[in-house]
């Protein structure tokens, strides 16, 4: 059965919570006043241990006069506070072989630090220090905005990278989620400090805040430490706070695909990327999609790899990908080869999904439960990946499954249900972009 985490005021006794999972890992989760949410895993053993402050807030939740801001945010915050400068921050960590660094995604931020577990407080301590007492100065604020430029110019010098960003855009429309996370140049030009700094007041706040630690961890030591540095940085926190509401994922999305984008760059291959809406996070389907894009497009042994790279030369690079998110996700696949040869790929591509629709064998099914499987368990050999498991479903799901349990719903999937969401989702609206030579 789930472990569900429910936004409850701290003042409930469901503010605390504790689940043995895994062979002895255990779970916990307080809510602090001012509804600050803390959960930890303590991994018997492991002397490593990671936090990361999450902000429930991505790309998709600037509004029009803050655009940028998000990213921009991921960067500033660790160019200094009012005791700490940007060479404090980053000595605080190379002093102790740690290692500091943040995610911008669609639907969240996140600021992290992984050490050995003796310096967790320390690591606690400057990571909170950056998300309550950013100072956002001028002169870094322009230095700065030079540096995501820079960043953005060499993500567009990619192409891959340039057919994925279109490809998002294509298949949402004017959804705030088809936006791309990093901002373009334009927008990236255009906001301003004082635009950036209304949206780090208005969304760092303590009832969007959450807490995760993994492996050497004291649940009951890193909420003293949290609720110190908070307090450092001048939080006020309301007893009577709760939690900011998860994203609603019955949403209605309101958008209209482009079918087909073209993007003319002097290469020597085109990029090709051909896919549709996908599934939302939470859908029931969910391992049911992972099972599916991992025997079309996952690995060596995959059927893309096997069709368009092993039997046929026709590319290096071919996969399938989904991205779930709260209430739409997308589903793509992905190839990169000669122009000469890209319609012959792209049919290729919608072939294979198509096949699946009426075609999938027992031994298929069960090499691609393995391999998730075992993926899923090395994945999770390391503190980070735990901390960031517990973010996670914190934002997204409200439910913590142990390993053991998701690996279980992996093996429930069945060769029909594959069958049936390939057919559903080759019948789907197709986007189709290809980034390369003008044909």
């Amino acid at each position: 059965m789930p472990h569900p985490l429910p936004l409850v005021a701290s003042t409930s006794p469901d503010a605390h919570l504790i689940l043995e999972q895994d062979h002895g890992a255990v779970i916990r989760r307080t809510i602090l006043p001012g509804g600050v949410r803390v959960f930890s895993q303590h991994i018997p053993g492991m002397r490593s241990a990671t936090i990361g402050a999450w902000i429930g807030v991505g790309s998709r939740d600037e509004g029009p006069e803050h655009a940028g801001s998000t990213h921009f945010l991921e960067h500033l915050l660790f160019k200094g506070t009012a005791t700490r400068t940007a060479l404090d921050i980053a000595e605080s960590f190379d002093r102790v072989g740690g290692e500091s660094n943040a995610a911008t995604a669609k639907e969240y931020t996140c600021y992290y630090a992984r050490v050995i577990d003796v310096d967790l407080h320390m690591a606690t301590s400057v990571i909170l220090d950056m998300v309550t007492s950013a100072t956002l100065r001028d002169d870094e604020f322009e230095l700065e905005r030079g540096v995501i430029l820079e960043e953005l110019a060499m993500a567009d010098d990619d192409p891959a990278d340039v057919a994925h960003e279109r490809f998002s855009e294509a298949v949402h429309g004017g959804h705030p989620v088809g936006r791309p996370i990093g901002g373009t140049p334009a927008i990236i030009k255009a906001v301003t400090r004082e635009a950036v700094w209304e949206h780090y007041r208005q969304h760092y706040v303590p009832e969007g805040l959450v807490i995760t630690a993994a492996g050497g961890v004291d649940h009951d030591e890193l909420c003293g430490w949290v609720l110190e540095a908070l307090d450092a940085g001048g939080w006020a926190l309301d007893p009577a706070a709760v939690p900011l509401a998860r994203r609603d994922q019955f949403a209605p999305v309101v958008a209209t695909s482009t079918p087909r984008v073209d993007v003319a760059r002097d290469i020597e291959q085109s990029h090709i990327v051909i896919g549709c809406e996908g599934l939302r996070a939470a859908d029931p389907r969910r391992n049911t999609m992972g099972v599916l894009s991992t025997i079309l497009g996952a690995g060596m042994s995959s059927r893309l790899f096997q069709e368009v790279r092993e039997k046929r030369g026709l590319a290096y690079a071919v996969y399938s990908f989904a991205q779930p998110l709260a209430e739409v996700g997308q589903f793509g696949m992905y190839a990169a080869c000669g122009t000469s040869k890209a319609d012959e790929v792209a049919g290729l591509l919608m072939a294979e999904l198509e096949r699946m629709a009426y075609d999938v064998t027992p031994g298929e099914l069960e090499r691609a439960k393995g391999q998730i499987a075992g993926g899923t368990v090395l994945r999770l050999e390391d503190s980070y990946s735990r901390m960031s498991r517990l973010g996670k479903a914190e934002l997204a799901f409200g439910e913590l499954w142990s390993i053991g349990e998701a690996l279980d719903q992996v093996h429930a999937v069945t060769g029909d249900g594959v069958a049936a969401l390939a057919a559903e989702l080759a019948a789907r609206p197709r986007v189709e972009v290809r980034v390369g030579p003008a044909t």
